[in-house]
């Protein structure tokens, strides 16, 4: 019986765009030349940080184009977070996000979700009641690992306590594009006028994870540290990757293969809501997302213990990973982006086989 992984939130091999990207790259190079392939600024590669900044309405100056998206969270927080700072994140979040803050010595204060994403009235709570928080981190859209979106009204209400309590909003936000069905909210960086939010994407999701390009729109004064810690770190961007994104957006590729990415991936997640539905015991609640790469599983009280579920030939992240204090004992996440419908029917099958809580020994 072969392994079938939900584990790991990365797009099909269908989904990358290997011959276009190649011959994008080759572009770059001969239109470039040597400045596509030797030392530049920090901040990232010029026109490619214009199209960013034209599309979020802000200077480029503002841009920090980083090795994905993740290695900006790590500048941010390396410039922010100092041992025992409160730093607020949704629970559960990103499992990331969390190893790198504790390795920094924060204390990390999880807000609670619920269907409609972080549950505001929490935040403002945890704002009124500590120390100001280096920054509050949300993955507003599709979130990582649950899939949840937060409502347009709780957007609102994050962009005004960001105001009314001078703190820093970090929106993370890789998979927004990446959407099945249902209209787009704004985004919280959009509804706060750019002002005390920083906003973080990636291509990884939208083209290919590999050619490592993340991006930060920050605070001009923000972005001229962080850029800073960038050059001290690795000296140079690796301007090759990020022109050759710029080609791939120059050509007017870049909508035409979200939407066939897109249409990829819905299929994947039809696939796993069909098979959860229809195989999945009674009592077990999952997210529903309209976009994105994860559905998030709860179980009930009585399924048996995770492991029966890898006993079946299924891997997955448990829900525990993705909290800061070891909650989400009866929960997991589920990524269908990888693995084909066929797969994922069978690997729900097998899943919920394992997870189904044994039947009550018959009375004599």
């Amino acid at each position: 019986m072969a392994p079938i992984s939900f584990a790991r939130g990365v797009p099909a091999p269908e989904c990358l765009p290997v011959a276009e990207l190649a011959d994008c790259a080759r572009e770059a190079i001969e239109r470039g030349g040597p400045s596509v392939l030797s030392y530049g600024p920090g901040g990232g590669y010029g026109p490619l940080r214009e199209w960013i900044a034209e599309r979020h309405g802000v200077d480029p100056g503002r841009v920090v184009i980083t090795s994905g998206s993740l290695q900006g969270f790590v500048f941010l927080c390396e410039q922010l977070v100092k041992p025992g700072m409160r730093v607020l994140v949704e629970a559960p979040t990103y499992d990331r996000p969390i190893k790198i803050l504790r390795r920094l010595g924060a204390e990390i204060v999880g807000i609670p979700m619920d269907d409609d994403g972080l549950e505001v009235d929490a935040l403002e709570q945890a704002l009124r009641d500590g120390d100001k928080p280096a920054f509050v981190y949300t993955i507003a859209t599709f979130q990582n690992p649950s899939g949840r979106t937060l409502s347009e009204d709780r957007r609102r209400r994050v962009a005004e306590l960001a105001r009314e309590h001078d703190v820093l909003v970090l929106e993370d936000d890789p998979y927004g594009l990446v959407r099945y069905e249902g209209t787009a909210p704004s985004t919280i960086f959009d509804l706060a006028r750019g002002e005390r939010v920083v906003y973080a994407s990636s291509f990884s999701k939208t083209i290919a994870p590999g050619v490592r390009v993340g991006y930060f729109v920050l605070p001009a004064a923000l972005a001229t540290e962080i850029e800073a810690l960038a050059v001290s770190t690795y000296i140079s961007p690796p301007f090759l990757t990020q022109a050759t994104v710029h080609e791939f957006i120059r050509r007017g590729n870049f909508e035409p293969n979200l939407d066939r990415v897109s249409g990829l991936l819905k299929a994947r997640r039809d696939a796993m809501l069909e098979a959860l539905e229809e195989h999945m015991p009674e009592g077990a609640m999952w997210s529903r997302p309209e976009g994105g790469y994860f559905i998030w599983l709860d179980l009930p009280g009585d399924a048996p213990e995770l492991a029966a579920a890898e006993a079946a030939g299924v891997t997955f992240v448990p829900g525990t990973d993705f909290f800061a204090h070891g909650e989400g004992g009866q929960s997991m996440r589920l990524a269908f982006s990888f693995v084909s419908p066929d797969e994922i029917r069978d690997g729900v099958a097998r899943l919920a086989g394992a997870l189904r809580p044994a039947p009550a020994p018959s009375a004599l």
